[in-house]
């Protein structure tokens, strides 16, 4: 941003693997930035403070330890802060946890979705964005996914979620004018990822000389997304605030657009556009630690999909960004910053 005085956004999930990057990346660019997290023990807490640490050296930062679920909470930031934009990146992830622990998702995706909403109806949003998920495609085997593709048949619990979240949303955005769009992440990765993703687990297990389980006996494929590519991408949506039909041009229409005939809304794949072979991943971390991993081989687990693969035209339409690093350069900074973190314990 430009201006001399730093406009202000709630970031929700921000001492996430996620949330972490997109803060730092905006606190760059001159916005106040309040994160609002709750420090849950879905993973190591440390990891998550250490994050919140980071960005708390900048004065623009303003750290808020607190739930979604607490209306009150939500209300006190908007009464002091008085944010312009929210980023909602917090959620119960997982899609295997999902399976076991499923009101967790209930109670954090749904309930803490629909405060955010009331604290968007009630303030004046000017843009309401918010993280979905490439799950959401479930059973489609329409490859590339795109954006106008139905949705309806979901895998796993957490990917129902995030498709109820969705719908919400869009109920939102027609009713009270709520300028939303929504993301559809595709495997993220890097840096300060999460300890529960394959990349993390690999790595730890390989370094220890443990057995790694790869599942669908290796015949999986992602498309895997480096994290700074993924949160520039936010960066430049950000500004691209869907338009009230009423108020759109026929003339400056993009063409296969997912905004809303009725609302205010869009849907925006975040991917790298290029599937890897989940064998070619593991590969790259070998290459990377200079060690070759033992591995397990397994069927596939419930909930899970062979293969993802994200359609980025709209992305590139809307902001004239592709994600472009590559799987071996991306996995390489991961591991360059996982051995420089946990060397104590090495």
């Amino acid at each position: 941003m430009n201006d001399s005085k730093a406009k202000t956004i709630l970031i929700t999930g921000s001492a996430g693997f996620i949330g972490f990057h997109l803060a730092s990346l905006l606190l760059e660019s001159n916005w106040r930035v309040i994160g609002l997290d709750a420090i849950t023990d879905y993973y190591d807490t440390g990891l998550k403070k250490d994050r919140h640490n980071i960005l708390s050296k900048n004065k623009n930062f303003v750290p808020v330890e607190d739930c979604l679920q607490s209306e009150k909470a939500i209300a006190n930031i908007f009464s002091i802060y008085k944010p312009e934009v929210i980023i909602h990146l917090a959620a119960q992830a997982g899609v295997r946890y999902s399976i076991d622990s499923p009101k967790s998702y209930v109670d954090a995706n749904l309930v803490g979705t629909f405060n955010v909403l009331e604290a968007a109806r009630n303030n004046q949003i000017k843009h309401l964005l918010f993280a979905s998920t490439s799950s959401v495609y479930g059973s489609n085997k329409e490859m590339p996914f795109h954006e106008l593709q139905k949705s309806d048949n979901q895998m796993s619990f957490y990917a129902a979620t995030k498709k109820a979240n969705e719908v919400m949303l869009h109920s939102y955005s027609h009713i009270f004018n709520i300028p939303t769009t929504i993301f559809r992440f595709f495997t993220v990765y890097g840096p300060w990822g999460r300890p529960d993703m394959a990349l993390f687990k690999f790595t730890k297990a390989i370094i220890k000389n443990q057995s790694i389980d790869v599942y669908n006996y290796g015949k999986m494929k992602r498309d895997f997304t480096y994290v700074a590519d993924l949160v520039k991408a936010i960066e430049l949506l950000i500004k691209e605030i869907p338009e009230q039909p009423s108020l759109r041009s026929d003339s400056i229409s993009i063409k296969g657009d997912s905004i809303s005939d009725v609302a205010p809304y869009r849907i925006v794949n975040i991917g790298n556009s290029n599937p890897t072979n989940l064998m070619d991943y593991i590969s790259a971390l070998e290459k990377a630690l200079k060690k070759e991993a033992k591995k397990n081989f397994l069927d596939i687990q419930p909930g899970d999909v062979p293969a993802t693969w994200a359609n980025t035209t709209l992305l590139k339409d809307l902001t004239g960004f592709i994600p472009s690093t590559s799987v071996e350069d991306g996995v390489k900074k991961f591991v360059s910053w996982y051995l420089d973190y946990y060397k104590n314990d090495l």
